[in-house]
Order: C-alpha cells, then structure tokens, then sequence
C-alpha cells in the first residue's frame, strides 16, 4: 500500500498565494507510483483537502473524511511560507502529533524565520553580515539614529518575514519613517540593515543521509532598485542566471559556507542561503527552509543544472526523512 503524503500550502501570510502555486507544483512533481499525493489548503485556522471548500482536516490526527472514507496521512510535505509554516509552528505540530514532515525542527525553524537573531547566532562561524539593528513597533527610535547605526542607503523589512514584502530601501533619512511603517504592516519587529553594494546570489543545500547537494549559485539581477516582491514575481523584471557569473574559488567559498549554515542549525530538508558578494567575498544575507518550489523558483532551476529531476529530489527528501 503506497504511503499518503499531504502537501500543505497557503498559510496566513502576504506569502500565501506564492505558496499555492509552489504547492501545486510539488503535488505535480512527487512521485505518484511510490506515493498517494493529497493537497492541503491551509487559509487561518481552516485545513481544507484540495481547496477551501474541500472537506476539512482533522487535526486531532492529522486526518480527512472524504466520500465515506477516512484518509489518515502518513508525512507532511510543509510549503507554507511565513505563518504557520517557516516560521515552526507547523512543524511543532506535527512534532507533537508524531507525523514525519519535511522541513527543519521547531526550533530551527522558528530561529531561522527571524532574520535578527538568525544573524545572532551565526556569529559563532564567522559569517561576513551586514550590520543590522531590531527595530520594535512601540520602540521610540528617531530616523537619525537609525541611520548612525547602519549608514545609508539602507534596508528595512519585517524581521519576520519573505518574497521581500514590507520591504524597502531607503536612501536618506526623511524615507525612514514610512519605510518603517510599511515594514510593521507584516510585522511587529523591524530589520534595519546597512545596504552592501554587490552581486546578489542564492544556493539551494540539501543533505540526506546518503548524500549532500550543493546546488550551483543563482545569480540574481533585477531591473528594480532590489529584488524586490514584483521583481521576483513579474515575467521580465529579472534575470535568474544559473550558475552564477562569478570566480571558481568564490562559488566554492559559497557552497563551503551554504553547508556550514545548514549543519550549524541542523537543517533538515530542502534550504536556500542567500549572500551578497563584494570584492569576492560573500556577506550572509538570510536562509530560507522552505523556498519556493514554483517551475520558475530559483530550487528548480539549480536542479535542472544540477543534473537532478525534482521527482527524484523530492523522493531522495522524503524517503531520507521516513527511513
């Protein structure tokens, strides 16, 4: 009897709509000999088979009537972005009700989501980072100070958060206050960092028991001020290019520091670290544990480089993680 994998994406974030489409995508790529192959819609509280008008999980076990018939699940395959998915509390959910899931730990996720102390503890390899202060909404900050701190231009976005929503980039002071405002809308914690002028790069890590894959960078250029949400999202608006335009000994620079970064927090699953390199030298910007996993997210494009189809990526992930 093949094994019952959910696919759970949407989630309660600005993100919930790219995690739809990435959703849909790892339905399509999971192998459908080995496995029976379930989308989960997850819109607030409401866990909903197929759509949101599906029949409604129950998650009492993790469990769904459907024509009579109860399905009882036996892994997660987690691609919610932001809450309650990267964030961790998903996967302390199914942590708590003993189902196998595809992503990072409780506590790695919930560490990694949050960009500030994230950058905290990665002090302990000796990353390269930009400078960056933790800005509160009640916190009374002036735009001065804030940029004594970091310099100018620089970034604010929410400290908790992804695909670059809430975020901007601000060149002079009088920019900060509205930036700042825009960043609280996702978020009650603020990242302030100093802006590094560079080229910006991302590089997929997966390690299994058999194996670890260190997927060739992906140079990002984008026709915008950053790779920002309609950068990443519009046809046209930038360019991914795979593997990146960069030196040899840079590239292995990366996929040295991208495989520190995942065994340092004991990363599980597929990951995403993204860097930004000036005068050859890499500076961590964030990691991401569940990226996007759309046709045109920059995962499936380093596989196909890569030389690994995502069927069989995603069968090496979930076999890894249920043996």
């Amino acid at each position: 009897m093949k094994l019952k994998i959910a696919v759970l994406s949407g989630g309660n974030s600005s993100e919930a709509e790219v995690s739809i489409r990435s959703g849909r995508q790892v339905v399509n790529w999971i192998d459908k000999e080995k496995y029976d192959v379930y989308p989960i819609i997850i819109m607030g509280t409401r866990w909903t088979l197929d759509d949101e008008g599906g029949p409604v999980i129950n998650k009492t076990d993790f469990s769904v009537i459907k024509d009579g018939e109860k399905i009882k699940f036996d892994f997660a395959y987690i691609i919610v972005h932001g809450t309650p998915g990267e964030n961790g509390l998903m996967a302390g959910y199914f942590e708590l009700i003993g189902i196998p899931h595809s992503t990072c730990n409780t506590l790695v996720s919930s560490l990694t989501f949050d960009k500030y102390f994230c950058k905290l503890a990665l002090r302990d390899i000796n990353l390269l980072m930009a400078k960056a202060i933790l800005v509160k909404k009640d916190q009374k900050i002036s735009p001065e100070e804030i940029a004594k701190a970091v310099g100018l231009p620089c970034f604010i976005k929410p400290n908790a958060g992804g695909s670059s929503c809430g975020t901007s980039k601000v060149k002079t002071v009088g920019e900060i206050p509205a930036a700042l405002e825009f960043a609280f809308k996702e978020d009650n914690e603020v990242i302030v960092e100093e802006f590094i002028k560079g080229t910006e790069i991302s590089c997929g890590v997966i390690k299994t028991k058999k194996k670890t894959y260190l997927f060739p960078a992906t140079e990002i250029v984008t026709k915008n001020e950053f790779f920002d949400y309609e950068a990443k999202y519009t046809p046209g608006m930038s360019e991914e290019i795979t593997p990146a335009r960069i030196p040899e000994h840079v590239a292995k620079e990366c996929h040295r520091l991208s495989l520190a970064v995942y065994e340092f927090f004991g990363c599980k699953g597929i990951v995403r670290v993204d860097y930004i390199i000036r005068d050859e030298k890499l500076y961590f910007l964030e990691i991401n544990t569940i990226p996007g996993m759309s046709e045109a997210s920059i995962i499936p494009q380093q596989g196909k480089v890569y030389g690994i189809s995502m069927t069989d990526l995603l069968s090496a992930v979930i076999e890894d993680i249920l043996n």
